[in-house]
Order: structure tokens, then C-alpha cells, then sequence
């Protein structure tokens, strides 16, 4: 049973009340938070009084949701009505939100407990979490190592059981490889499957919302939670939320996994972890054969064009004129815009913005982006006709374990690296969970299983039987 489950039945056995669960949890939140940099707001009054309402609910003998009383951290990027939304920006230190995003909506009327605003890379940009405009987070299993990012606090904060689950933002692998650095699960949904309705954009047509959690089956709770169409996204697909539970326990003997071997290229140590488990699926019956995804070498300059590109039409509102900080010391509007944007964003976005801009300019445009959109279309060939053989694919979530904090920060091309096993899957918009699948020197090592749109259950289903043969999932780390 999951930590979700087995809270829903005490909270109704009325072993504990939704306010003494919550008190607890932030108690744990605030001692390991100074150690981590997890949170950028902790919102400590309201999750009580939140809490209050679920226990008089239970008082009253209503009935409540499977998510009423459970502690959850929420990605700074993800609108939040009245509570601080900053993107990990100093040029949105002040924002509050007059509406909630969609998946906050459904959470609240599920009655889930929202104790803080979890830090996050500058407008989800960075793949270390060390591009938060505030402070860095860090690593529950090393606290002198990274914890991925651009979710990477709220990875951390449930690696840390700081929370019983978050919401992450995945744009190119930022649910995914934080999860993976962490020992969590976290999945990036089919694109369209989970409402973008009040995510800030960083590339629109790559984000999704996912949830992580520290098993598959809390994470599949969540999923079908927030899953489902929503009329206020236009990108939303009109299906309805999933029912994960239903099937999370099917036997998978006979299961045809593919193993692309160019995702197979990074540290050995890594590698051998990985290898190990697929032997694994081996034995619970799946079919694992070697298969090729030709065009991945291209995935990545085609990623970072596209994401850029996007980025740099999304941001333009960030101007200083409608919302967020302003330099009130300029007489003329144009130059209070510009040195808003100078002052108040981080190097990475800048770079990000003027890498789009350049590649969206006159002259350029044929050269990099309309080619980075026929790379695009090459890759989803590539898994189409993948999925056409096997019902899932397995690759590493990252080709190296957490790296030391500042090591990679002053080369873009070693960090952007990092990313090579999971920018394809948002390029083609097809559904990914990455769960721990063994450990080495002390860190975790993260698995990643794809399949082919909206078969998010049958990825639960996967990953739910792998870790009912492992106890992966249940080692904790000290945090020191």
C-alpha cells in the first residue's frame, strides 16, 4: 500500500487529525528546508487552516477525497491564488497569482494540503538547480551534489519526505531527472494529457505538469487527480482523467521492452545499474531486446533551438510594465523596459532569450528553427515506428549520477548534456516515468520508461511491477 492509501485509512480511523499530520510535516519541512533550500515560501498558516477544514469534514462524516490531508509542496511556476509565484525570478519576487492553475484547482477539491512553493531553476531553465535568482537547492542524498533540475526542489523535498508528493514542470526532462537524482518517481505525462492552464510558460509546446512522489502508486494517485481535459487549455486533449489503480497491479510477463542503444553512452557505473535492471524485467517474464532511434544525436541542438525560441516569445510579457519588478529610474519606456529585463533576469534566461531571438531572426530562421521542427518530425518517426514493435522503451534518466555542485555551472555544453536522455520525449510529446532502479556509490540511479501517447497507465502498471520487486523506493537518506 502507499504512503496515500495508508494516510486516508488512518486519517479516517481517526488515528491522527489532518491538523496534527500537517503540524508534523512542516515541523520536518522547516529542519531540513535550511539544510536543502527546497522551499521559496512556506505556506504555514494556510495549510493549517486547510487542514482544519478536512478534519471537521471527517467530524461531520462527509465523505473526502483519497488526497484530503496530504501534505504536498507545489512547483514555483505553477499559479497559486493569493500565495507568492516567482518562477525562481527576481523579476516576479512580489507576484501573487489572482487565479489557480488548473491542477490546483483539482487538488484543492480532492483536499490536498499545500505547505510551500517549491524552489525551482529561474523559469524552469537549468538542469542543476543552480539557476534559482534565490538559493540553491541541494541534494538529500549529498547535500554537496545537485538535485537536477529544473523541479529540483520539488524532487528534493519529497526525496527528503519533506511532503508526501509535489508537482514539477517537465519541459525537456525537468520532472524526470531531478526524480532520478533523488531516488522518487515522477512522471512527465503525454503532452495535452494534464492541464497547462496556469503553468508560466517556458516553451509551450513541450511543458507539462507531472507529479513525484516518493512510490509509483502515490505518484499514480496524483496523476489521476490532475489528468483530464480542461476547456480553458487549448492544447488540452478531450479524454478523460485516468484510472491508474485500476490496472496498476496487471502481470507484465510477455511485455516487449525496447532498449534504444544510443541512450546507452554515459558513465559505467550508471550503465551496469541499468543493465542490472532490465535483467530484472527478464526475470519477471518481459521480453528485452536492443532496438535504435537513429536520429537522437539530433534531438538535442534541435531541443535547445526550439525551447529557446519559445522561450523568447513567452518571456516578452516580462517587461516591467503589466506585472512583476520595474526600474523606476528610466525617463523613457523603452529603456525602463530594457534595463528591467537586464536587472531583474538571471544569465541563464538571457542567454536562453537571445539564443530564440537569434534563431527566430530574419536570415536565421530557415537555418535553425525550421530545421530544428524537421528534426522534430524525424524523431517522432522514430518512436512511432519504435511503439509499432514494443510496448515500452527503457533508458537511463540521466547519463551520469548527480554531479557535484558547481561543477558543470560555467560549461552550458556539459549541462545541456545532461539532458540528452530526456529532451527527445518532449520534442514527440509522448509519456515518460523515471523511478530509482539501484544504487551506486551511495547515490541513486534513475530508470526511464516511455511509451507510446496517453498509455500512462500501462507506464504505471511497468514501473509499479518493477518496484514491487526491489525495495529501491523505500531507502531514505540523512540528510546532514
Amino acid at each position: 500500500m502507499g504512503r496515500i492509501k495508508e494516510i486516508h485509512k488512518q486519517l479516517l480511523e481517526k488515528d491522527f487529525s489532518a491538523v496534527e499530520l500537517t503540524k508534523e510535516y512542516l515541523t520536518k519541512l522547516k529542519v531540513s528546508e535550511s539544510k536543502l533550500g527546497t522551499y521559496l515560501s512556506i505556506t504555514e498558516d494556510k495549510a493549517i487552516e486547510d487542514a482544519l477544514i478536512i478534519d471537521k469534514k471527517i467530524a461531520r462524516g462527509e465523505k473526502i477525497g483519497l488526497l484530503a490531508g496530504i501534505p504536498m509542496g507545489i512547483k514555483d511556476n505553477i499559479s497559486t491564488k493569493g500565495i507568492t509565484t516567482t518562477c525562481g525570478s527576481k523579476i516576479l519576487e512580489n507576484y501573487q497569482p489572482v487565479y489557480n492553475a488548473t491542477v490546483i484547482e483539482k487538488l484543492y477539491n480532492e483536499g490536498g494540503i499545500i505547505l510551500g512553493k517549491c524552489n525551482m531553476d529561474e523559469f524552469a531553465m537549468g538542469s542543476s538547480n543552480e539557476n534559482s535568482a534565490y538559493k540553491l537547492v541541494r541534494n538529500p542524498w549529498d547535500i554537496n551534489r545537485v538535485p537536477g533540475g529544473s523541479s529540483g526542489g520539488s524532487a528534493a523535498t519529497v526525496g527528503a519526505e519533506e511532503v508526501i508528493f509535489s508537482l514539477g514542470s517537465d519541459t525537456g526532462g525537468s520532472i524526470r531527472q531531478p526524480a532520478g537524482f533523488c531516488g522518487v518517481a515522477g512522471m512527465k505525462p503525454t503532452y495535452g494529457r494534464v492541464s497547462r492552464y496556469g503553468l508560466i510558460a517556458y516553451a509551450s509546446s513541450l511543458d507539462q505538469i507531472g507529479p513525484i512522489a516518493k512510490n509509483v502508486e502515490d505518484c499514480a494517485i496524483v496523476h489521476d487527480a490532475i489528468s483530464g481535459y480542461d476547456k480553458m487549455d487549448s492544447t488540452s486533449a478531450n479524454l478523460p482523467p485516468t484510472k491508474t489503480l485500476d490496472n496498476i497491479n496487471r502481470d507484465i510477463k510477455g511485455l516487449r521492452i525496447g532498449v534504444p542503444k544510443e541512450y546507452f553512452g554515459g558513465d559505467e557505473k550508471v550503465l551496469n545499474v541499468l543493465k542490472k535492471a532490465l535483467a530484472k524485467f527478464e526475470e519477471m517474464g518481459a521480453i528485452v531486446e536492443e532496438t535504435t532511434l537513429p536520429h537522437t544525436e539530433y534531438a538535442l541542438p534541435a531541443y535547445y533551438i526550439i525551447a529557446s525560441a519559445e522561450a523568447s516569445s513567452n518571456l516578452a510579457r516580462f517587461d516591467g510594465v503589466r506585472y512583476g519588478a520595474r526600474d523606476f529610474d528610466q525617463k523613457y519606456v523603452t529603456d525602463m523596459m530594457s534595463m528591467t529585463r537586464d536587472e531583474f533576469f538571471g544569465k541563464e534566461v538571457k542567454k536562453r532569450i537571445m539564443i530564440g531571438t537569434y534563431a527566430l531572426s530574419a536570415g536565421y530562421y530557415d537555418a535553425y528553427y525550421l530545421k530544428a521542427l524537421k528534426v522534430r518530425t524525424l524523431l517522432k518517426a522514430d518512436f512511432d515506428l519504435a511503439f509499432k514493435k514494443y510496448d515500452v522503451l527503457i533508458t537511463p534518466v540521466a547519463p551520469t549520477l548527480p554531479f557535484k555542485i558547481g561543477e558543470n555551472i560555467k560549461d552550458s555544453i556539459t549541462m545541456y548534456l545532461g539532458d540528452i536522455c530526456t529532451v527527445t520525449i518532449n520534442l514527440v510529446g509522448i509519456p515518460g516515468i523515471a523511478i530509482p532502479c539501484g544504487f551506486t556509490d551511495g547515490l541513486p540511479v534513475g530508470m526511464q520508461i516511455l511509451g507510446k501517447p496517453f498509455s500512462e497507465e500501462l507506464l504505471f502498471n511497468v514501473a509499479h511491477r518493477f518496484e514491487s520487486n526491489n525495495d529501491f523506493h523505500l531507502r531514505k537518506p540523512e540528510v546532514k
